[in-house]
C-alpha cells in the first residue's frame, strides 16, 4: 500500500511528470492535477500523462486551479500528506506578450491552493518559484539570503508574489511552506519553448537558431533529475520556523513562521555558446546562428548558491551538461522518430 498521498499540480508538465514518476516509484500515491492547456503542444502533455496513468497509484484530475469548487472537492476527496504546487504559466518572454495569463494562473491559482491548504492542512506545501526572482541583482552567486525586490519580468514578479503569499499563510495559519527557486531546468520531455528544445529542433531541420545577447549569456542549466531529487528531499524537511530570525535584520530565506526558501541549481553557469556547442557535438551537426541583442525581461547571468540546500538535505545538483544534453537528445530523436 502507498505510504503517503501527494497532490502534484501541473503533473502533465515537464517537472511535474518527472516528479510524479519518482514519487510513484518510491511508493507514494500521487494525485495529478492539470488543465492540459495549449501553451505548447498538448500532445506532449498527453504523452507524459499516458505514461503516468499506467501506474495503479496515480489518479488524474483534469481541471483548472481557478475552479475553486473542483479544488475544494479534490482536497475533500483525498487527505493529502503533501502538496507540491508546480502548475503555473511559464515563460519570461511570454509574460510580456500575455500578462493577464500570469495574474490568472500564477497568482489566483496559487491563492486557491493556499486556501485549500488552510482548510485541509497538509504536512507540507512545497511550491515552485524561479531564479527569475533575482531580477536586477548583480551579486553572484544568487543567494536566498539576498533581497529580491527588483524583478524585470511579470513572470518573475508573479513568482516573487507567490513567495510573499506563502509567507503570509505560513504566518497566519501555520501552514509549513517551502519555495524552490529552479534554475533553467532541461531534460527529456522538456518544454518546447526552452532553449535546448528550440536549438535541437532547428539544427536538425537546418534552420537558424536565435542566439540572444550574442551568445554571451550564462545560465545555471540544471538537469531535471537533480530538480526532482531536490524536491523529493525537501518534501520531508518540513520547516518549523527559525528561532533566531529577527525582524530587525530579517533574513529573506526564513522566518519566525514555518517558511523556507531554497535554490535548486547546478551551481555552475555555462555560457550559451558552450551550451550550443555541446548540442552540436552530440548531434554531429553545426548550427546556423542568428546573433541578436538581449531580449526584454532577460538577465545576463544566473548562478545558484545552493549552500542552504546542501546544509539542509545533503544534496548538491551535479549533472554535467554533456550528460544532460546527451540524454535529452537521445530522448528527442526517439520520441520524434528521427533517424540520423
Amino acid at each position: 500500500m502507498p505510504s503517503k498521498i501527494v497532490l502534484v499540480t501541473g503533473s502533465a508538465g515537464f517537472i511535474g511528470f518527472h516528479l510524479s514518476q519518482k514519487l510513484l516509484a518510491q511508493n507514494y500515491e500521487v494525485v495529478g492535477f492539470d488543465n492540459l492547456n495549449d501553451y505548447y503542444e498538448v500532445s506532449l502533455k498527453e504523452s507524459r500523462l499516458t505514461l503516468l496513468q499506467k501506474h495503479p497509484c496515480f489518479n488524474f484530475i483534469n481541471g483548472d486551479l481557478q475552479n475553486r469548487s473542483l479544488l475544494k472537492k479534490t482536497f475533500n476527496d483525498f487527505k493529502f500528506d503533501y502538496v507540491i504546487h508546480l502548475a503555473a504559466q511559464a515563460g519570461v518572454r511570454y509574460s510580456i506578450q500575455n500578462p493577464y495569463a500570469y495574474l490568472e494562473s500564477n497568482i489566483h491559482g496559487f491563492l486557491n491552493i493556499l486556501e485549500a491548504c488552510r482548510h485541509r492542512m497538509p504536512n507540507h506545501l512545497v511550491y515552485a518559484s524561479s531564479s527569475s526572482v533575482y531580477g536586477a541583482n548583480k551579486q553572484m552567486p544568487f543567494s536566498v539570503h539576498h533581497n529580491v525586490d527588483h524583478p524585470i519580468s511579470l513572470y518573475a514578479a508573479s513568482k516573487k508574489t507567490n513567495e510573499l503569499m506563502a509567507h503570509t499563510y505560513s504566518a497566519l495559519y501555520k501552514i509549513p511552506t517551502t519555495g524552490l527557486r529552479f534554475f533553467t531546468v532541461y531534460g527529456p520531455y522538456g518544454r518546447p519553448d526552452m532553449a535546448i528544445f528550440l536549438f535541437t529542433k532547428a539544427i536538425l531541420e537546418g534552420k537558424p537558431i536565435d542566439v540572444y545577447n550574442y551568445g554571451k549569456m550564462k545560465r545555471d542549466f540544471t538537469y531535471v533529475d537533480d530538480i526532482v531529487e531536490g524536491i523529493k528531499r525537501i518534501l520531508s524537511n518540513v520547516p518549523s520556523g527559525n528561532a533566531e530570525w529577527s525582524g530587525k535584520d530579517p533574513d529573506p530565506s526564513s522566518s519566525f513562521a514555518p517558511y523556507k526558501l531554497y535554490n535548486i541549481g547546478n551551481n555552475e553557469p555555462i555560457e550559451l555558446l558552450h551550451f550550443i556547442e555541446t548540442i552540436e557535438l552530440k548531434l554531429g551537426m553545426r548550427a546556423k546562428k542568428n546573433f541578436l541583442p538581449m531580449q526584454d525581461g532577460d538577465v545576463p547571468e544566473t548562478f545558484a548558491d545552493v549552500d542552504d540546500l546542501i546544509n539542509s538535505v545533503g544534496f548538491r545538483p551535479s549533472t554535467p551538461i554533456e550528460v544532460g544534453i546527451g540524454k535529452f537528445i537521445d530522448w528527442y530523436l526517439d520520441y520524434y522518430k528521427i533517424k540520423k
